[in-house]
């Protein structure tokens, strides 16, 4: 068995946040759309099913290093916004908390001396800042044209 019971727990549970994060982002998907903001709705639909790619790639290392999968109950999303800022910010707040896991995640693996563990999440960390940096650019947009004229970052996704 190449990865400890430790470890392979803590991706068990990074395999939920991310299935709960593909789920949150189906709900701003669906917020969006209901507006007719359908480049944002592609944008979030598009997100969720990252998630899940996320997901996947845990769940295929865990089961490649011989550990045991137990995928966590997920909670349910939010599924209504006031705004699309509230709807964005929470995909920022989102994706620095992910940052925050996946760095516990190396932690653990660094702690362990676990070098093939460390080696597979590298990836994951690169992704962090992709994924945070674009989710803070469009949180900025949006804030910048305001709810009412959402349409402009409609125009902007356009690009």
């Amino acid at each position: 068995m190449l990865i400890s019971k430790e470890f392979n727990h803590a991706i068990n549970l990074q395999i939920g946040r991310e299935m709960e994060a593909s789920n949150q982002y189906l709900s701003i998907a669906a917020y969006f759309d209901g507006r007719h903001l359908k480049k944002l709705a592609e944008l979030f639909f598009k997100q969720a099913a990252e998630e899940t790619e996320h997901a996947l790639k845990f769940v295929h290392y865990i089961l490649e290093a011989g550990g045991q999968l137990e995928i966590p109950a997920l909670a349910a999303p939010k599924n209504t916004y006031a705004t699309a800022e509230e709807a964005v910010s929470m995909a920022v707040k989102w994706e620095t908390d992910v940052t925050k896991y996946i760095y516990e995640l190396v932690e653990i693996t660094e702690k362990e001396k676990d070098y093939i563990g460390r080696e597979f999440l590298n990836w994951f960390v690169a992704e962090q800042l992709e994924e945070v940096s674009s989710m803070s650019t469009l949180l900025g947009v949006v804030q910048l044209t305001g709810d009412k004229n959402l349409i402009m970052v409609e125009g902007y996704l356009s690009h």
